[in-house]
Formats: structure tokens, C-alpha cells, sequence
């Protein structure tokens, strides 16, 4: 049987415990097909980079599966059926991956990096504000340059 990871987005309006219900759904459709889901990763209410059916949002799940491609061609047909899928994804895999998805390594990452607070960031630099190699600006004396000329016909637009 061949390997597959499968990701799919749930509309933002459903709650988590519907999730689980679409999930074990389609659980069900692969088993009835004769093959087996490993691995189900919820990596939860993420933001789209642009709005798909009109939502901003989604429960994003990844899950693991070994089934013969009719069984998944059916699961993706239910899917496309669903108002509750808004898409899905499937990659036939050479083997799955042991441990948590990349996903879940970057949400474990920051939980362990702590706040903002505890960072080392050395002294900041300004560039040449801080160098001094510029002489001081200041934009009411115009002695340098010498007087303001009016423009050219300028006396006239004014009238």
C-alpha cells in the first residue's frame, strides 16, 4: 500500500471538538477502504495568507495514512463534498517521518525560548547618527547658500 501525509483546513466558525468529528470521519473512510491512519497532528486555528471562502481562518490537521488510492480517492471526494473542508493536500511519501511534524518542532521551539525579556541583544547601533561624522543640521539658517531668489514668474501666480 502506498504511504501518504494528508493536510486539510476545517472552517474557522467550527469548534475543536468538530474538528475531531471530520477527522474520525474520514478515519473511518480510509479504514472502510482497507487502509490505516497513523500519525493525526491538530496544529490548530491558523491565519491564511489570503482569505479562502470568505474566512481569514482555519483548524489546520495533518494525518498519516497507508491505503490503496482508491481509498484516499474517496476520502478526497467527501472532502470536496464537505462545507466544512475548505482545502486539502496530499503527498504521496516514501516513508513517514518519526516524531512531530515541523509544524509542531516550531511551536515547541518558542515555548521554549521564553519572553521577550530574557534576550541579549548587544549595543544598538544608530549608523552615522551615532559616528559624528557629519556636521549638525539645522534648517533655519540659510547664511551658507546665500539669500532666496524668487522663482520666475512667480510674482504673477500670486495676484
Amino acid at each position: 500500500m502506498a504511504l501518504y501525509e494528508h493536510v486539510f483546513l476545517a472552517r474557522q466558525d467550527l469548534s475543536q471538538q468538530q474538528v475531531d468529528e471530520l477527522v474520525e470521519r474520514f478515519k473511518g473512510v480510509i479504514t472502510a477502504g482497507g487502509g490505516s491512519v497513523g500519525r493525526v497532528e491538530n496544529w490548530g486555528l491558523k491565519s491564511l495568507t489570503y482569505r479562502v471562502k470568505k474566512n481569514r481562518k482555519a483548524y489546520y490537521t495533518l494525518m498519516d495514512l497507508t491505503c490503496p488510492p482508491a481509498a484516499l480517492n474517496e476520502m478526497e471526494r467527501q472532502m470536496g463534498l464537505s462545507e466544512d473542508v475548505l482545502r486539502f493536500l496530499t503527498i504521496k511519501v516514501d516513508k513517514h517521518e518519526e516524531g512531530a511534524s515541523a509544524m509542531m518542532q516550531k511551536r515547541e521551539e518558542r515555548s521554549d525560548r521564553g519572553g521577550f525579556g530574557d534576550r541579549d541583544r548587544g549595543p544598538r547601533s544608530f549608523g552615522d547618527r551615532d559616528r559624528g561624522d557629519r556636521p549638525a543640521r539645522n534648517f533655519g539658517d540659510r547664511d551658507d547658500r546665500g539669500p532666496r531668489r524668487p522663482r520666475e514668474g512667480a510674482e504673477g501666480a500670486a495676484e
